[in-house]
């Protein structure tokens, strides 16, 4: 092997615009790892428009990129969604197949690069059953397990039988194709012992969820010594067009918002972030409500920074929130379920407020607002806790030393067959 080991590292999105969390945490390792140990080629779809608009942030990440076409979706796009119900796998792998994307793949491994990293375990769809090089999946979720959790929440028969055998699907597709990678990388303690204890996973490691502090830089003491006395700013942010966040908001408007507004009729809230349903924006608006969907913005600190709260009423999903650790890191205090938080090392009570039930999340709010001192001191405990841990570099380290580690894993395992 002569210079730097050569990295090959397959997303089944384009990552710019960083406007999901799963995009933002790998943005974030792959810019603490270019120029490091690895010589990294990102390989993913893309559009003409996107290499264009994007190319200085692809020269931060990678040393080359690679991409097959993304086309547009067309009037077939929904009819090959309803006709992926009936395939063998889960809806939202079958999406992900890319005929192009396989080749593109297919043509990258026959160059022998040294180590292998898959991201999002939807793209091994793209992959080979079994990879000859040293192999890495990162994975951001149990994704089989936000399945099963929108089981819980379907609204009617029909869609909790849908959600069970989507459920059923990506438990088998999920377990067999972890186990067919050298090491798998999970977000969170949880998530390695989940993959550990119910699919046999034998060599997974914890990657922390990494912050871009100095982008995330803490408002410090908020000059405000109390909110109006029936106002409040309230924010959420997140992937609108995320099955799970849209619950989080049709739960918080259905069953959390009039609670609040009747004590706070001046209080209002911003959704923030790319595609909101546009019958949930409909359902606002047809109520009145003093509500703002923003759809995608460039930048989300503004709306963080004015915030007197700030929300996170999951009770569907997965892997760690970076959004958690970002709002801390700005110094807004936070609200959220037991869901919201869940995989992040984060106390209740000392770094956020946790309410899981209706009236309970709705006497969270009110206590933040009424009581700004006790925001202020969450939020400062809670800034501490992200910046002294979680810094981005830090992170991207530790990733970087598990693809050295997987490598010489293999590489001894190798010579040792052979000697």
């Amino acid at each position: 092997m002569t210079g730097r080991p050569r990295l090959l590292f397959v997303s089944p999105q384009f990552l710019f615009p960083t406007d999901a969390g799963g995009k933002i945490r790998t943005t974030n390792i792959l810019r603490g790892m270019k120029g490091g140990e690895f010589e990294i080629t990102l390989v993913s779809p893309a559009t003409q428009a996107q290499l264009t608009t994007f190319a200085a942030e692809l020269a931060g990440v990678c040393d080359h990129f690679v991409s097959w076409p993304l086309h547009p979706r067309g009037r077939l796009f929904f009819v090959q969604r309803l006709l992926s119900l009936v395939s063998d796998l889960p809806a939202s792998v079958s999406a992900d197949r890319s005929r192009d994307g396989t080749r593109v793949i297919e043509g990258l491994l026959a160059q022998q690069p040294d180590v292998v990293v898959v991201d999002f375990v939807h793209a091994t769809v793209l992959m080979p059953r079994k990879l000859a090089m040293p192999s890495i999946v990162f994975t951001h979720n149990v994704e089989a397990e936000i399945f099963k959790r929108h089981v819980n929440y379907a609204k009617n028969g029909v869609m909790r039988r849908v959600w069970q055998d989507q459920y059923r699907k990506m438990l088998a597709f999920e377990q067999a194709s972890l186990l067919s990678f050298d090491t798998v990388i999970a977000v969170s303690e949880r998530d390695d012992a989940f993959f550990r204890d119910e699919y046999g996973v034998r060599d997974g490691r914890v990657i922390p969820t990494a912050v871009d502090l100095d982008f995330f830089h803490y408002r410090g003491d908020d000059p405000r010594n109390a909110v109006k006395p029936q106002g409040g700013h309230i924010v959420f942010t997140g992937s609108m067009d995320w099955r799970a966040n849209i619950d989080a908001i049709e739960y918080f408007m259905d069953d959390i918002w009039p609670l609040v507004s009747s004590v706070r009729p001046d209080a209002h809230v911003s959704v923030v972030g790319r595609n909101p349903p546009k019958a949930l924006v409909a359902a606002a608006a047809q109520r009145g409500l003093p509500w703002k969907f923003t759809g995608f913005v460039d930048d989300v600190r503004p709306y963080v920074y004015d915030a007197d709260a700030y929300v996170i009423p999951l009770r569907v999903g997965g892997g760690t929130r970076i959004k958690v650790y970002e709002a801390m890191a700005m110094g807004c205090p936070v609200l959220s379920t037991g869901i919201g938080v869940e995989g992040l090392p984060v106390e209740d009570g000392r770094h956020y407020l946790r309410a899981d039930a209706p009236q309970a999340f709705a006497d969270g709010l009110l206590h933040l607002l009424a009581n700004p001192q006790e925001g202020r001191r969450l939020a400062k405990a809670a800034h501490e806790f992200v910046s002294n841990r979680f810094g981005a570099p830090q992170v991207a380290r530790v990733f970087e030393g598990y693809c050295r580690e997987t490598l010489d894993r293999r590489t001894s395992s190798v010579s040792s067959v052979a000697g």
